[in-house]
């Protein structure tokens, strides 16, 4: 009996694998995960990528730095403009908090670690001392 129902098991697992996990690897490679092809990631259309998309190489980005306008410090992750590099805020700050690296002058953004409060604080602090 317990033979049967394992080869009955070792049979349909992979059904269960593709029906749990069978839209992400659909998507992983062919409708967003990179690789090549007109399905992947950039819709072709007269040899043009869709206006939809952003583009996958850095010229987007590149160009809204280069027309930024800032005469203090220009931040390079949200292209804000602020008084010092400190002073950047992080790009997703819902998900985001940001500590102030001293002596270094620099500033970090860490996720924030679920609904604990001032443990991501805790983990920075550890990391800092080399005990994490």
């Amino acid at each position: 009996m317990i033979p049967r129902l394992s080869l009955t098991l070792l049979l349909l697992a992979p059904l269960l694998v593709a029906a749990q996990f069978g839209q992400f690897f659909e998507h992983m490679f062919q409708g967003g995960g990179g690789g090549g092809g007109a399905g992947a990631g950039q819709q072709q259309r007269g040899g043009r990528q869709d206006s939809n998309n952003v583009p996958s190489n850095s010229d987007w980005y590149r160009r809204n730095f280069d027309e930024a306008t800032c005469n203090k410090y220009l931040c390079p992750g949200t292209l804000a403009c602020v008084d010092k590099p400190t002073h950047c805020p992080c790009p997703f700050p819902n998900t985001e908090e940001k500590f102030e690296l001293h002596p270094d002058g620099k500033a970090i953004c860490v996720s924030k670690s679920g609904k604990v409060k001032g443990l991501t604080a805790r983990k920075v602090e550890l990391a800092r001392k080399g005990l994490l």
